[in-house]
């Protein structure tokens, strides 16, 4: 399995922000002061190495809670991660993100890699579903007595909870592992099949499940970190579309929603005609100079 160094980088920042090794030993999670801070990935809360919090689960904590209330310090994390990397965030900063690209790697037989799923066109706007029933909806309006919920997402589907959260728990603390039941087995199930899909498919679930990826999509046209096309040298050679994991039409859309941000696509254009923002913003400052 070759690594490139988009690759290097997502290993050593998931490393980093989850250095608490103390944890896995011990099969306990970090409580210290940076857990109020959140990571930009999909990051859970409960694995033994977070020294921070998903987002995503402290979105759905702050729904879930008997004011159901979203913090301002929540709005402005996705503000900042969103309008300074948008998807930047789901191709260098996402731990299970990297666990896709990885399993992606893996050759099994003669399996064919296919960058996307059947009915691809139509499953891509699931994540959008998903954002709105599990993530908003059923934490505000499915509560208890006393107005609080459950996150529903982190509890129900996941696959990154389980893998660096519940996994390394069961496997290290006997309390947690005396305690599994139905819905452990249900996330278990869930994340073999994203395991068994990501083999064949590249990245199924940031394509049409991940709602954290749904969120920095938005964002992804106005960050400051973007792509431009420039047309008078463009040869609409396509290059950038057929090297693109995401299958974009980079020549048409260099920051649609689905972008993660690879690079893939800078590197093979013949006329370097598809840059991005930083390249873009000194050579305006050149010729105005």
């Amino acid at each position: 399995m070759s690594l490139d160094n988009r690759n290097k980088f997502q290993i050593g920042f998931s490393l980093i922000t989850n250095s608490y090794f103390y944890g896995f030993l011990k099969g306990k999670i970090y409580t210290g002061n940076l857990k109020n801070m959140c990571v930009p990935g999909l990051n859970c809360y409960s694995c033994p190495g977070a020294l921070g919090s998903c987002p995503l689960g402290s979105i759905q904590n702050a729904f879930a809670g008997a004011h159901n209330k979203l913090s301002l310090y929540l709005i402005g994390v996705f503000l900042l991660f969103g309008a300074a990397f948008g998807r930047l965030v789901c191709g260098f900063m996402c731990p299970f993100g990297l666990f896709q690209d990885l399993i992606y790697k893996i050759k099994v037989f003669k399996m064919k890699k296919v960058k996307n799923m059947p009915f691809h066109n139509i499953l891509k706007y699931l994540r959008y579903v998903i954002l709105l029933v599990f993530v908003i909806l059923l934490p505000l309006l499915l509560t208890n007595k006393l107005g609080m919920s459950s996150p529903y997402f982190c509890k129900l589907i996941c696959p990154s909870g389980t893998f660096m959260a519940g996994i390394p728990l069961a496997l290290t603390n006997k309390g947690i592992a005396s305690a599994i039941g139905k819905l452990f087995t249900w996330k278990l199930f869930l994340l073999i099949i994203f395991f068994g899909l990501s083999l064949k498919f590249y990245r199924p679930f940031c394509k049409y499940i991940c709602p954290l990826g749904a969120i920095y999509g938005f964002f992804n046209p106005i960050a400051i970190y973007k792509f431009e096309v420039r047309q008078d040298k463009c040869i609409n050679c396509k290059r950038c579309q057929k090297v693109c994991p995401m299958d974009i039409k980079t020549y048409k859309t260099p920051n649609s929603m689905d972008c993660i941000r690879c690079n893939r696509c800078l590197k093979v254009c013949p006329t370097e005609a598809l840059i991005r923002q930083p390249l873009i913003e000194k050579q305006k400052c050149m010729a105005k100079n």
